[in-house]
């Protein structure tokens, strides 16, 4: 029993981050962090219910998670309430590092910069997924939003071995049923209103982040 309420609880459901995402942004337009780490958690599980081909994606995922939780949880928690103010606070007190060879390795800022990253793949992988026809190869889609993206910030080794990776990727179908929503119909219904949600959430970020030159945090 206990066995499978654990499998249940690594289940991904689409639904849970269209809610998560929903909850994402203030009246202010700002980002709450406890709720952004929460959409990760959920897309975790999507990476995860694909086997090991995302598994380096994943586990950096995962660890990243394990940082912002630390800070939200840490004493300086009420400083971590949303983005912004994460980012002001670390600015300001000169816990960011802005070159290489810092002492703040695992600064929020810097930590969120790589989930950050990584969203924005998603994001494209998901929007391919979304258009595309049933006889699409999810191993194209998956390559070019990752050039688009996330390989701009990887190794070449890295960039090599996720190229392969990604050619052994499951059909459109085989997505779409991880989501847990219903018919292919539904699924693409869904990812209308989840997408449009990260999207802002992301361009929230990234205006953030360039505005105080931190786009390209070491």
């Amino acid at each position: 029993m206990a066995d499978s309420v654990a499998a249940e609880d690594q289940k991904f459901s689409l639904q849970e981050v269209l809610d998560t995402f929903k909850l994402c942004l203030t009246e202010n337009k700002e980002v709450n962090l406890e709720q952004y780490v929460a959409g990760w958690r959920g897309l975790v599980k999507f990476l995860n219910s694909l086997g090991i081909v995302f598994g380096f994606i994943s586990k950096d995922a995962v660890n990243k998670i394990k940082i912002l939780v630390g800070h939200l949880e840490g004493e300086n928690g009420s400083q971590f309430v949303t983005i912004q103010s994460m980012v002001k606070y670390e600015l300001d007190n000169e816990l960011v590092d802005l070159t290489e060879g810092g002492s703040h390795p695992e600064s929020g800022c810097r930590t969120l910069l790589r989930l950050h990253r990584a969203l924005r793949w998603l994001e494209l992988f998901l929007e391919r997924l979304r258009t595309s026809s049933e006889d699409s190869k999810t191993s194209v889609m998956c390559s070019e939003s990752y050039n688009e993206s996330l390989a701009q910030h990887h190794p070449w080794v890295i960039c090599k071995a996720a190229d392969v990776a990604f050619w052994v990727l499951p059909g459109r179908l085989a997505f779409f049923e991880v989501m847990n929503v219903g018919t292919p119909e539904q699924v693409v219904a869904m990812l209308g209103e989840v997408l449009p949600l990260i999207s802002e959430v992301y361009q929230i970020t990234e205006e953030l982040y360039a505005q105080n030159n931190m786009l390209d945090l070491p």
